[in-house]
């Protein structure tokens, strides 16, 4: 299948450079809220990125001056005044909550690059995805209590398998906002630099990734999004299948071959 074709004012831009794809959030003007237009071309574009198996790690970043200020609330508090919040919400949730599942089981590392404004379902989206690297003056706002809703867009299902669930309480409730040194000293964040920086630490970063095999990205991720709810006999199960499905691989044998004519 050919990769869809970004036009320049799409509401989210793909580009392919090599193993590595990038989704840009493109509503600069919105600060990248989301709307239903921009929910339904993420899912689009994260389907297509999750079959093109020569893709291994994706990156997600915003245009303009902010990550994402989360959930378009110009839609939203229309829809709120009109009495049609349920199938509004509903429809976009249909298509952005697809994207983020794809994020999530997808066979590819997926890494979020923050700048600025990182903002109730836009913070969700940086910390659903795998790995998290932010500019050292971002901004992560949850939002949502202030709203008087609690969180969606996948933001308890990357938060609390990081920090917990006394640490996501307080940041859903308590917290007004954070910083990027906060978000990297509860693990949110595996990196944090200086915003002049990011886009070319963001690159390094992914091109270190996608130096992983495609069956150690597949089979690792699966197992660390796995194991806090598995059983042990099945998570080790899983180790077992995992590992043996890697280990017959060509790109094992080359690793060992080279790794034992080093140790003779």
């Amino acid at each position: 299948m050919p990769a869809p074709v970004s036009k320049p004012d799409d509401p989210a831009l793909l580009r392919i450079d090599g193993p590595i794809a990038t989704i840009t959030l493109n509503r600069p003007t919105a600060f990248n809220s989301i709307n239903l237009p921009i929910a339904e071309k993420l899912e689009q574009l994260a389907a297509y990125i999750e079959g093109d198996d020569a893709i291994r790690v994706l990156v997600i970043e915003g245009e303009g001056r902010a990550f994402s200020a989360g959930g378009d609330l110009q839609t939203i508090g229309a829809a709120a005044e009109a009495g049609t919040v349920t199938p509004v919400v509903g429809e976009l949730l249909k298509h952005y909550h697809a994207f983020i599942e794809i994020v999530r089981r997808m066979p590819k590392i997926s890494l979020s690059s923050v700048h600025g404004s990182a903002a109730g379902a836009g913070m969700g989206l940086a910390f659903v995805t795998d790995l998290c690297i932010a500019a050292d003056d971002a901004k992560f706002t949850p939002a949502y209590a202030k709203i008087g809703v609690s969180p969606d867009g996948g933001s308890t299902v990357g938060i609390v398998g990081t920090v917990g669930s006394r640490r996501a309480l307080q940041i859903f409730l308590a917290e007004d906002n954070f910083t990027a040194q906060q978000a990297y000293e509860w693990g949110l964040v595996a990196k944090t630099v200086p915003a002049a920086e990011l886009k070319a630490a963001t690159r390094q970063l992914a091109e270190r990734l996608a130096q992983n095999p495609p069956a150690a990205i597949a089979g690792t991720k699966s197992l660390v999004h796995a194991a806090t709810t598995t059983p042990v006999k099945q998570q080790l199960d899983a180790e077992e299948h995992k590992i043996i499905m890697a280990m017959n691989t060509e790109a094992f044998r080359t690793a060992v071959k080279k790794f034992t004519s080093k140790s003779k």
